[in-house]
């Protein structure tokens, strides 16, 4: 079928964080189908180039070293989002031009909507773009609610402009649920020139399975109830979400539960956060090289997020961990699971959160049956293989790699 060009907005490796995810699976799955050329962008030296070298067949890795507010003005200057100047670069424009002209491309899939803006307007190869979610979004939310209100709006309105032009360029725009595809569609001009197709997240619950995790004997050991929260923790709804159980909710946990304890998880948690760390109940543990363990830990992981496009990952892995899990209806979006029987869902009222999170623990009996039905909710629905087995057919090819006819 020829060759298959990948530009992902992060080196895909390794698989540590949502959208990292969610690249690697993808470009596993196109290497198993042709031939794979990687362009992408590393926060730091030699970031996943090793893995990546053995499952691409050439690769650009280009640093991401633009200073935000050089990417600003950039923006500002030519009229587009920041989202696309901060991933601008001469170094990647350069490589895709000369990779298609010296490969046999037939396929370009991109990876996250700020990688769009790589793909030539005179390729005449099938074109796919994986915008996960809607971006635009997100950034009228965070207007919405008064937060830097002039930036994210221009930002929501070019990046609505932009998510429209690489709908329209693109022979399918591939979102990770049913309702970011119709968000996605509701938010364009010309609904019917788009082809928006869904392919939604898996998880590896070999990695997630809680019989071969030892529980982190840090959090183990204390009395309890013991909630956990993961994430990527400088990304403003996880930032968010946590704040709200440190602020609003264990205030009346501890009130029931003297000793319950709360613990963030994840890399680059943000000054607001570490100025809780210490405090009465809660622990910010920061980045740590394994999060299963604590997740093992848990008696219950919390997802109160307030702002959420697509299908959260720190979710699937809490389930395939067979761990109750308590969230809010946003980050429940693209899981179809069961309320009361895979997890329990529930607006972002601390009384009302508290009162099912305490029924359940107060029932031991019902917090192991939650967890076991939404291990095998997962392992009926969310496995990588099954999610990614559109790709090839998306793609123009069976599962062979062999090309369809036009």
């Amino acid at each position: 079928m020829g060759e298959i060009l990948f530009l992902a907005h992060r080196v895909p490796f390794p698989p540590d964080r949502g959208d990292r995810i969610r690249s690697h699976h993808l470009l596993k799955a196109l290497a198993r189908l042709a031939p794979v050329h990687v362009g992408c962008f590393a926060d730091g030296p030699g970031e996943g180039e090793a893995a990546l070298a053995v499952v691409a067949t050439s690769h650009c890795i280009a640093p991401r070293n633009k200073p935000l507010p050089l990417a600003g003005v950039e923006a500002v200057l030519s009229g587009k989002p920041v989202s696309l100047t901060a991933f601008h670069s001469r170094q990647l424009e350069r490589w895709v031009r000369d990779t298609i002209a010296a490969r046999d491309i037939a396929a370009i899939v991109v990876f996250s909507g700020q990688m769009g803006q790589y793909v030539p307007a005179d390729f005449k190869g099938r074109v796919l773009i994986d915008l996960c979610d809607v971006d635009s979004a997100k950034f009228a939310s965070y207007a919405a609610a008064g937060e830097r209100v002039w930036l994210y709006a221009r930002e929501a309105r070019l990046l609505a402009a932009e998510e429209e032009r690489l709908g329209r360029r693109a022979d399918a725009t591939i979102l990770i649920s049913e309702a970011e595809a119709a968000l996605y569609r509701s938010r364009l001009t010309a609904p019917d020139t788009v082809n928006a197709r869904v392919i939604g997240n898996g998880i590896d619950a070999a990695l997630f399975d809680p019989a071969c995790v030892t529980p982190h004997p840090g959090i183990a050991e204390q009395p309890g109830p013991r909630f956990v929260f993961t994430g990527q923790m400088d990304y403003r709804p996880n930032e968010q979400g946590a704040l709200w159980v440190i602020e609003a909710l264990m205030p009346k946990v501890r009130t029931r539960y003297p000793q319950a304890t709360f613990h963030v998880v994840g890399r680059n948690p943000t000054a607001r956060l570490m100025a809780h760390h210490g405090t009465p109940g809660v622990r910010v543990w920061g980045e740590v090289p394994d999060v299963r363990p604590f997740i093992a830990a848990a008696d219950a992981v919390l997802a109160p997020l307030l702002i959420a496009r697509g299908v959260q990952n720190k979710v699937l892995e809490a389930m395939a961990m067979a761990k109750p899990v308590v969230l809010t209806p946003d980050a429940a979006t693209g899981i179809a699971a069961r309320d009361g029987k895979d997890w329990l869902v529930c607006p972002p009222d601390p009384a009302a959160m508290w009162a099912r999170i305490e029924a359940v623990l107060s029932d031991p009996e019902a917090t192991a049956r939650i967890g076991a039905a939404a291990r095998r909710f997962v392992l009926d629905h969310h496995g990588w293989e099954a999610m990614l087995a559109p790709l090839a057919g998306l793609i123009g090819c069976d599962e062979q790699g062999q090309r369809h006819a036009a």
